[in-house]
């Protein structure tokens, strides 16, 4: 079904892949860029991806946003999670439409949001963060993003314990994910999943001896690398930058009895 810009809605603004902006459409405003002035208010009742003119000529396309333009528009006091590990991240934990998960820190709400957005409209996302100020921010993101409905945003310190039980999936984007194992094994049903995001080898290793102790399965870390390829016949290449490291990424799932010992 063809969709239809609103009053009121978002609105992914494309000039080009590097200048992009995410704006709310409203009738009297205009959206002011290098490139000239849009006025806002002429994208009412137009389709998504309707192309249109600032008032310097230079075309731009309004379309609609999706996660992944949420995710990078989003309001930074942290650094986000990247695609390439919120991708495995979901992929590997297994949730979906009914999934009850608990995540530690939420820090800018991206990767929340990310979750939020499989778990809908049945599950639910109890987001862990220490830090006011990062909360009230990841709120107003998941608002915008239209999640926030699916998550319980929570003070606390996920080192102290979880208060959820039988979970499907606990995910974990901290400093000292080891202190968390423990709790993570009580609050998760058998088979769930365990991720934890590090950045350094040291805090991986520190991960897996934990998971070791409790008995957890299926133990395995990654780290992904992706990179962007500049097209142009004759001129195909790998993009000189690219985004590297970011962080590690080790998987676990929960079995409910003792490991046998050898």
């Amino acid at each position: 079904m063809t969709e239809f810009i609103a009053e009121g809605s978002d609105v992914f603004l494309y000039l080009d892949q590097r200048r992009t902006y995410l704006v709310k459409v409203e009738a009297e405003k205009s959206f002011h860029t290098h490139k000239g002035y849009i006025q806002l208010g002429d994208l009412i009742g137009k389709e998504y991806g309707t192309r249109i003119a600032s008032s310097m000529d230079v075309e731009f396309v309004a379309l609609k946003p999706n996660l992944r333009d949420y995710i990078f528009k989003t309001n930074r006091r942290t650094q986000i999670s990247y695609p390439k590990d919120i991708s495995l991240i979901i992929l590997y934990s297994g949730i979906g439409s009914e999934s009850r998960v608990v995540e530690a820190g939420t820090g800018t709400g991206a990767l929340t949001s990310a979750i939020a957005h499989y778990i809908k409209p049945s599950g639910r996302v109890y987001t862990y963060e220490m830090r006011q100020e990062f909360q009230k921010n990841a709120k107003k993101n998941l608002e915008r993003a239209g999640l926030l409905d699916y998550v319980e945003l929570k003070e606390g310190d996920v080192t102290e314990g979880i208060e959820e039980k039988d979970l499907d999936a606990v995910i974990l984007d901290m400093a000292t994910p080891w202190l968390v194992v423990p709790h993570a094994y009580t609050a998760l049903k058998g088979s769930g999943a365990l991720v934890s995001f590090s950045p350094t080898i040291d805090q991986v290793v520190k991960v897996v001896e934990a998971l070791a102790d409790y008995g957890f399965v299926g133990v395995e870390t990654i780290e992904t690398l992706i990179r962007f390829m500049q097209v142009e016949r004759g001129k195909t290449r790998p993009q000189t930058v690219m985004t590297g490291h970011t962080g590690y990424l080790t998987f676990a799932r929960k079995a409910v009895n003792a490991p046998q010992q050898v």
